[in-house]
């Protein structure tokens, strides 16, 4: 019987046609009129199973989106079990004017599979369903017991998933979780994520007038909400990049001397960071390094700020209201709810006089991610991208959150690892998104190693 190297190779012509098949589907949860692309795509995964060899797979319904399972439980009793997750949902693919080509008819070039979803997660996902595969159609059977759990609500924050996840505790319990939703540091460099941040968002209104009113008749006889509002927010945070919102650090830990020289030791090119993204120099608290500060320390950021005219020329208008949004990512230490908490205290001792305040708690929070040292999981995972890369990965850590890695480790007891092929360049959410097909087929072998190395047969 063929080896399964032999079998992924043989494959990646059909393995690349299945992607582009995948990527077609506008499986957009964010959007109502795409529901039924999401289930649509859904459908595709089950057939995809299916066809892999897994086994009870099905189309699990939840309050939103469906979750999609399916196992393979006949290495033992003595084999670990690994729970496999990934997510078949995919962002809006708006401006559709900036695709080359339109993110839903997918094309190949220079290696790269380019269209919406093919790096987050479509092309991830997809990786261990054909590693499973090939280990079941060469050997016959996999070396560990293994269950997939792949969602179709990831892009708006997984929000069905907690009461979904623990109605059905028994049907999900492992012993490890690998996310197939995951980055590498570069398209020839590894990392293992050891840490993700919490998300919390605020709307904030403030209101004066009953109407927006002419400046020359009431400028300077009552309060401007906009005027307001912008020092209301000015007032969140020092021109040094610290946060003045009282306790909002409270409870965070500082780095050990340790990890930040785990930090220090993953490449920075300060000049390439600022010429890539066009600003003119770095900014943040102060006695951190850039990638301290992305990664482990707290942040308050404002996503949008209106009110009054917004069209060309002038208009002097006295606004009735004025709106701001602002998320903060967190980190060890912190909860969602008593972070809004705070920032819901101070609009209420910060507002300026003459105008009325509204604080909103804004939809898809998480909590903070954290992988403890020696993690089981993680440490397998780390030998086999040494072996796979030919160096040592990178210990890093990501500003942004990933939800379901907390609900797993609340609902299930498990601590789950990144484990995910995806680059972050490759224009995530973003126009152009791509993957890259070397990294594609690399997953696909760092997945059998993985789930050979877990059966003691690595």
């Amino acid at each position: 019987m063929a080896h399964w190297k032999e079998h992924l190779q043989e494959n990646q012509p059909r393995f690349v046609d299945e992607l582009l098949d995948f990527i077609r589907i506008p499986s957009v949860s964010a959007s109502p009129e795409n529901i039924p692309d999401v289930e649509r795509a859904g459908e595709w995964v089950v057939a995809r199973l299916k066809t892999a060899g897994v086994e009870n797979v099905e189309m699990m319904p939840t309050d939103g989106h469906p979750v999609v399972y399916g196992d393979w439980l006949h290495a033992g009793e003595d084999k670990p079990t690994i729970l496999i997750y990934g997510h078949f949902d995919v962002q809006p693919a708006e401006p559709f004017e900036l695709w080359d080509n339109p993110p839903f008819e997918p094309v190949i070039k220079d290696g790269h599979v380019i269209g919406r979803g093919a790096s987050d997660d479509k092309g991830g996902m997809l990786i261990p369903i054909l590693s499973a595969e090939a280990l079941l159609k060469t050997t016959g059977a996999l070396p560990v017991n293994v269950k997939f759990f792949f969602e179709g609500q990831e892009e708006i924050g997984s929000p069905d998933l907690p009461p979904f996840i623990a109605a059905n505790r028994d049907k999900f319990s492992c012993d490890m979780i690998y996310s197939a939703d995951g980055l590498q540091w570069s398209a020839d460099e590894p990392n293992i994520v050891v840490g993700l941040k919490g998300l919390v968002g605020a709307e904030i209104r403030l209101s004066g007038p009953n109407a927006d009113q002419h400046t020359g008749l009431h400028g300077g006889g009552i309060a401007n909400p906009l005027m307001a509002l912008s020092q209301l927010v000015a007032s969140m945070k020092d021109l040094s990049g610290k946060i003045t919102i009282d306790g909002f650090y409270e409870g965070v830990e500082d780095l050990t001397e340790e990890e930040r020289e785990e930090i220090a030791c993953v490449p920075f090119d300060e000049e390439q960071y600022v010429k890539e993204l066009g600003v003119t120099e770095i900014h943040g608290e102060e006695g951190y390094t850039t990638y301290e500060r992305l990664w482990a320390r707290p942040t308050l950021d404002v996503n949008g700020i209106w009110g009054g005219y917004q069209g060309e020329g002038t208009k002097t208008v006295h606004p009735s209201e004025a709106s701001v949004k602002i998320t903060c990512r967190l980190v060890k230490g912190q909860h969602p709810y008593e972070i809004f908490a705070r920032i819901a205290e101070h609009v209420d001792a910060n507002t300026p006089v003459g105008v009325r305040a509204e604080v909103k708690r804004l939809p898809g929070s998480a909590l903070p991610f954290h992988v403890p040292r020696h993690h089981n999981a993680s440490q397998v995972a780390t030998e086999v991208l040494e072996e796979v890369y030919d160096m040592a990965p990178y210990v890093t850590r990501l500003g942004g959150s990933i939800p379901v890695m907390n609900i797993f480790q609340q609902e299930l007891g498990v601590t789950g690892t990144m484990f995910g092929f995806s680059v972050g360049d490759e224009k995530l959410h973003a126009p152009n998104e791509f993957f890259r097909l070397k990294n594609f087929e690399r997953g696909q072998v760092a997945y059998c190693r993985l789930l050979e190395k877990l059966g003691g047969a690595g």
